[in-house]
């Protein structure tokens, strides 16, 4: 398996162009929360009536992603499992919250914000002059938010 510098630095190859670096700062959290907010469109059926019933509203697939995701960041490192764990929290209860107050099911906002991100990005590495990393290896749909990630841990001291 590779390191986690092993790929962020592979990540950061197609990145490079600054335009396409400030619509991955808002494209990636976008596809990651709308993401999440189709998934979570899928309800778990009778599992929900295992938990108490504060949870029953993230008992769905949304969080079931998120969860397994944040086993593949345990295994790039524990610093970045904590990091992702903060967005993952933020994730699930924003699409909780976002569900409640929009006029819309969730399922069809967060459509529109994933297409909408997806454009986005591919025009981002139109830009650059590149193909996005994912085409290469799907794992790197999981490492975008990690190399984002990196920034912020960079700029504020945190070794990961």
């Amino acid at each position: 398996m590779r390191t986690t510098e092993q790929w962020l630095s592979e990540y950061g190859e197609s990145h490079r162009n600054h335009t396409n670096k400030l619509i991955h700062w808002i494209c990636v959290p976008a596809i990651v929360f709308s993401l999440i907010g189709l998934l979570s469109s899928v309800p778990l059926g009778g599992l929900a009536s295992l938990f108490p019933p504060a949870f029953a509203p993230f008992v769905n697939l949304g969080t079931v992603f998120m969860l397994v995701s944040l086993l593949f960041y345990l295994r790039l490192s524990p610093v970045m499992f904590l990091g992702m764990v903060v967005i993952a929290t933020l994730v699930v209860w924003g699409n909780y919250q976002l569900a409640l107050v929009s006029p819309l099911p969730l399922w069809a906002t967060s459509l529109v914000i994933f297409t909408v991100a997806w454009i986005g990005q591919f025009i981002g590495h139109r830009i650059e002059g590149k193909k996005p990393s994912f085409l290469q290896d799907l794992q790197f749909l999981l490492i975008g938010p990690a190399w984002l990630l990196s920034f912020i841990f960079r700029k504020m001291g945190i070794r990961y």
